[in-house]
């Protein structure tokens, strides 16, 4: 009795002992398909199946979009020098209070490359290109707490800052120092840590609370290219440099408001004729906004524009914009796929460098005449600039 006990109990542990076994290697085998499963490989697209035989997959998650500004305005604004926003900031608030004002579009980086906050991108502050000249989150609550739509001005290729701080990124002239335009020294288009930079401040601009990212000086400089040498230069045209930057701007900002800034001649010239890399049909892709700078001074004496001339397009401001827009509209019927929408500058300055008698003084009557054709044209949209940002105030209609 006693040996049939200790037979059954040595023979229970020994089935005990076999199944603690199997189970061991079984274990180990899992873990080595797992390990192998997590290898990459090359993934083909799969076939589908009856969805009868659908087997539930594990959701991944997917890395969130940072929530920027989504709504967005038929803008009737201002431009504002970081000095204006910084100064005058009450001024323009219960100006658009009691106007037609809506907006308002702010230097970020100006012309010169300063950078007029106090930016937290290390390349601003390595290259010394910091000036605090206003309180962005003061300006943007103020903004804000009024219903004022805020866009951000980022010129881009034009920075004599990071041009001289940092001249592996300049254009640089034939003898290897660096190229000169109008007493101004230019970034390199090419150059793809140039790109980095304004799209690091434009991602600052949109989380400190701009609604919208302009991008401004998207170009070559106007200037003899035979004087210019491009650092990286490749077999791209001009145009395509810009809208590579533009489409490399969109990628980090997929869910932004973008605009750029671009000469208005372009709307009348085919192809990057001007040879500064803006070719109208292209340049929008990756852009909400195309803002051609429509100023009837800009244009030469006698100018083309929608097969009407223009002896001295400065004294028919009206003639000059809304046939610079209807020529647009004709252009962009062609064009497939995405189209920005065009906001226009318009010209509240007078422009007496363009010698005696090709000039007239504008003032409220030839501000609204400009505006009224960008209805005419059938746009909706429009910005007034001045660089000193003394603004006819009269042209504005009470609200």
């Amino acid at each position: 009795m006693k040996k049939s006990i200790l037979r059954r109990t040595a023979l229970s542990f020994l089935v005990c002992m076999i199944s603690v076994s199997l189970s061991a290697c079984i274990s180990s085998s899992s873990t080595r398909a797992t390990t192998v499963q997590n290898k990459p490989v090359s993934v083909s697209t799969p076939t589908p199946v009856a969805t009868d035989d659908v087997v539930e997959s594990t959701p991944t998650s997917t890395p969130e979009l940072p929530k920027y500004n989504q709504k967005r305005v038929k803008a009737k604004g201002l431009y504002l020098t970081a000095s204006s926003a910084g100064a005058r900031l009450d001024h323009y608030i219960e100006l658009a209070n009691n106007t037609e004002i809506n907006s308002y579009v702010i230097d970020v980086k100006n012309d010169y490359g300063i950078v007029s906050y106090e930016s937290e991108v290390p390349l601003a502050s390595e290259i010394g290109a910091i000036q605090k000249i206003y309180d962005v989150d003061e300006v943007i609550k103020k903004l804000h707490d009024n219903n004022i739509y805020a866009i951000a001005r980022i010129v881009c290729f034009k920075d004599p800052i990071l041009a001289q701080k940092k001249p592996e990124m300049a254009i640089k002239n034939p003898e290897g120092g660096l190229y000169v335009h109008n007493k101004m020294n230019w970034v390199n288009p090419y150059n793809m840590d140039a790109w980095q930079y304004n799209i690091d401040l434009a991602k600052e601009a949109l989380e400190k609370g701009f609604d919208e990212v302009q991008f401004d000086y998207i170009r070559f400089p106007d200037g003899k290219k035979s004087q210019m040498v491009f650092e990286g230069k490749d077999d791209r045209e001009m145009y395509e440099v810009i809208n590579d930057f533009l489409a490399y701007a969109r990628k980090q900002l997929p869910n932004a408001i973008l605009s750029g800034d671009v000469f208005a001649i372009i709307l009348e010239s085919p192809g990057d004729t001007e040879g500064i890399g803006q070719y109208f049909e292209y340049i929008g892709e990756n852009l909400d906004y195309l803002c051609p700078m429509a100023y009837p001074s800009h244009y030469a004496l006698g100018q083309i524009i929608n097969n009407v001339k223009f002896p001295k397009p400065d004294l028919d401001p009206y003639g000059v914009v809304k046939n610079t827009l209807l020529k647009a509209k004709a252009r962009y019927e062609k064009v497939e796929g995405h189209k920005p929408i065009l906001r226009t500058y318009l010209q509240d300055f007078t422009a007496t460098w363009i010698g005696a008698g090709n000039w007239q003084y504008y003032e409220d009557e030839q501000v609204r005449q400009q505006i009224q054709a960008v209805y005419d044209a059938g746009f909706e949209e429009w910005f007034l600039w001045d660089p000193m940002n003394n603004y006819r105030e009269g042209a504005l209609l009470k609200e």
